[in-house]
């Protein structure tokens, strides 16, 4: 192993470290074993990350003399269903797991949420660790203890806050992403840049993708921040980071969870809060006008597509978390770097903002 940066996430009910560096899934039974005294677990991943990764993992936990069973399901956001999470927790059954057990969740953020919500109800609540294999779920949603599955008529509507024991994050499983799969992450990183950090945006316009793991570790540093700050989104802190999130969920369910990545449908949902930022918040045109051309550098989109309905996404807007007591609350930026909620986002400035992109 290569030189690994360790982040310790800290919240109420407890702290815990989030690893980065390259090299560390042959090194994973070793990192677990530190953390985790239970030696029965199972694996969820999906069939594409498998393929690629689960034998690797399987022989080094099976060093440390883990007993361990793997379970796949299938690629994609329609994976994060209560139809998927009752076929796991059977699997898990079957498999002989129990309330001593713990589950490893290796993937992307549907697998991390799938796996984690899993985690959290399966007899009652077991531990389980983060293994985010995409640069999406290792600068944002392997963070914070967030799990959930989606409904038809909103995303993540059902989940609970059940933090991971351990997050590891192996920079060189980057490598074997497509270009698409890349780019959605770079969304939450400009997401990160305009409500906390601009100067992440000058390491996206000069990107050394030989050398990832500083980049990974600034945003995990950032995401813990918030986390730390506001565990159970209570406090309105930890909302800032929906920056772009409530119209970019509303995209997705408006278009099935199918057509669009989480992170183009979240490019999109900046594009709008940028727009309603300008009328809300005083946000400079040339600084949206930067935040368009490094979405363009990382080919995400900018329109929405004629397919998905402009009516149906504004509808789904209405069934965000993000709303209190039939109230929207809306992130807003007023420059790069900062954000704040807003109580004077309309309706109409969602739908005129949906109608332009």
């Amino acid at each position: 192993m290569e030189s690994v940066t360790s982040i310790a996430v800290r919240v109420a009910s407890g702290s815990y470290d989030a690893i980065v560096g390259s090299g560390l899934l042959d090194a994973i039974g070793s990192t677990i074993a530190k953390a985790i005294h239970s030696r029965r677990c199972a694996i969820v991943s999906d069939e594409n990350v498998a393929r690629l990764f689960a034998e690797r993992v399987l022989e080094s936990l099976r060093r440390e003399k883990f007993e361990t069973s793997l379970i796949t399901v299938p690629a994609g956001e329609k994976s994060k269903s209560l139809e998927q999470v009752e076929a796991v927790c059977e699997q898990m059954v079957q498999a002989g797991l129990d309330r001593q057990s713990f589950v490893v969740a290796l993937g992307g953020g549907v697998v991390g949420d799938l796996a984690g919500f899993v985690a959290s109800i399966f007899h009652r609540g077991i531990p389980y660790v983060q293994v985010p294999t995409t640069l999406l779920a290792q600068v944002d949603s392997s963070i914070g203890g967030k799990t959930a599955v989606n409904m038809a008529s909103g995303k993540n509507l059902i989940g609970a806050i059940h933090h991971p024991v351990l997050v590891i994050s192996d920079v060189d499983a980057l490598k074997t992403l497509p270009p698409r799969e890349f780019n959605q992450g770079v969304a939450e990183i400009i997401k990160h840049a305009i409500i906390r950090d601009p100067a992440l945006l000058d390491s996206l316009e000069k990107l050394d993708r030989d050398n990832l793991a500083p980049l990974v570790s600034r945003n995990i540093e950032i995401k813990a921040e918030f986390v730390a700050r506001d565990e159970r989104d209570t406090s309105g802190h930890r909302a800032l980071l929906n920056f772009g999130h409530t119209i970019g969920h509303a995209i997705e369910a408006a278009g099935g969870y199918g057509e669009l990545l989480h992170g183009e449908a979240v490019s999109l949902g900046i594009v709008a809060a940028c727009d309603i930022s300008i009328k809300k918040a005083g946000l400079p045109e040339q600084e949206r006008q930067r935040i368009m051309s490094i979405l363009d550098r990382f080919e995400l989109p900018t329109r929405l597509p004629k397919s998905i309905s402009r009516e149906k996404t504004a509808a789904a807007v209405q069934h965000d978390k993000k709303f209190d007591g039939g109230q929207v609350r809306f992130v807003v930026t007023s420059r790069i770097g900062s954000a704040r909620i807003s109580n004077d986002v309309t309706m109409e400035d969602i739908r005129s903002a949906i109608e332009n992109l």
